[in-house]
């Protein structure tokens, strides 16, 4: 007991000495702290850089998150919402403006997390540590492991059910609802063998969504349906809308009061609708441009990335200007590829194309 009380007094002396301010140097650093930052939050990176290798005490000081908070709600993905929300709390501020600036200037290093012998079409889901994506007619969930540019190979779990192809799938309140080819909607339990599923549309289920304990779904056969989550309601469809089109893609609105559509512009109406939950269009919008993009993600403030149609092209944009920032052709063969699905994080890039998925590590380019 009393080799451990001495090792924590050492301890607490230690942290004293790297917080104490150096006793010679400018009467500015005899300033009070609360004045320091004030005077130091009108500093930029490589101002805030120079100043932190005066002492180890100023290191300490501008490592401060509040100094950063504001160069990285300006940055590209350093994990702050458009309203400031900082989304990844656990990661100090200046960690990932130093990791901002290589997706600024796209430097990256680039690898192959997964391969398939036969053609896919995967969609992708991430979750903590946790990769899901589809193969065929199974979603399959593998771990990171810890630099998060490589997986373990042996997945954690396989999810299987639907007769056809996996379509598209999302993860919402530890199940994974998944929509096929087969016209059905599936519901699997991420920690159990719990699965269900249901016959939804008289085509292919092409997108679905689910947030609040309601399930919405988009098919070939023109129609959007909504259901609900719960076990005993399963396969109960609420409401049926005839969008009069094709649904590629359905999302649920963060009110849950509404639901989007993305049809497939083939006829007379507008391929991007709003939708309450009464079956009612309250807005819609007209596809002002011609070319294909198969998937966008957004890091919720200033960064967009693409996937395009051919050539396993990813687009990283900044939305503050018109100009594309940088292309990455993940194609190594001659067959060509569309982007089926784009996931990103603070430090990765994930991209699955028809035969392999991509990982840009822009931690460690």
């Amino acid at each position: 007991m009393a080799a451990a009380a001495g090792e924590e007094e050492e301890e607490e002396e230690a942290a004293r000495e790297a917080a104490a301010r150096p006793a010679a140097g400018p009467a500015l650093w005899r300033l009070p702290e609360e004045l320091l930052l004030l005077i130091c939050s009108y500093l930029d990176i490589r101002a805030l850089g120079r100043l932190a290798q005066v002492c180890r005490w100023l290191r300490r000081f501008t490592s401060c998150d509040l100094l950063w908070r504001r160069i990285a709600r300006a940055s590209l993905n350093s994990g702050f919402t458009r309203l400031g929300t900082d989304l990844m709390t656990s990661v100090p501020v200046k960690e990932r403006v130093k990791v901002s600036q290589n997706w600024r200037l796209g430097r990256c290093r680039e690898g192959i997390l997964l391969k398939w012998r036969c053609s896919q079409m995967p969609w992708m889901q991430l979750e903590d540590d946790s990769l899901y994506i589809s193969q065929a007619n199974f979603i399959l969930a593998y771990q990171f492991r810890p630099d998060g540019a490589s997986l373990n190979r042996r997945p954690l779990g396989v999810f299987a059910g639907h007769d056809e192809d996996v379509c598209h799938f999302v993860l919402a309140n530890s199940h994974i609802v998944s929509a096929g080819g087969d016209g059905k909607i599936g519901v699997h339990k991420i920690h159990s063998t719990f699965t269900v599923k249901y016959s939804a549309h008289e085509q292919e289920v092409n997108c679905v969504d689910c947030k609040g304990g309601i399930i919405v779904s988009g098919s070939r056969d023109r129609t959007a349906k909504v259901w609900p989550l719960a076990s005993g309601r399963l396969g109960q469809c609420l409401h049926t809308i005839q969008t009069e089109d094709r649904v590629w893609s359905i999302a649920i609105s963060p009110l849950l009061s509404s639901f989007v559509t993305g049809t497939a512009c083939c006829g007379h109406f507008s391929p991007l609708r709003i939708w309450d939950l009464n079956r009612k269009c309250v807005m819609e919008w007209e596809e002002p441009h011609d070319s294909t993009l198969y998937c966008l993600q957004t890091d919720g403030n200033h960064l967009l990335a693409t996937g395009s149609s051919y050539y396993g092209v990813v687009r990283l944009w900044d939305r503050r200007q018109r100009a594309c920032l940088h292309a990455f052709p993940l194609t190594s063969t001659p067959l060509s590829s569309p982007v089926y699905c784009l996931r990103l994080t603070t430090k990765h890039l994930y991209a699955a194309l028809s035969y392999n998925l991509h990982v840009l590590d822009f931690q460690n380019p």
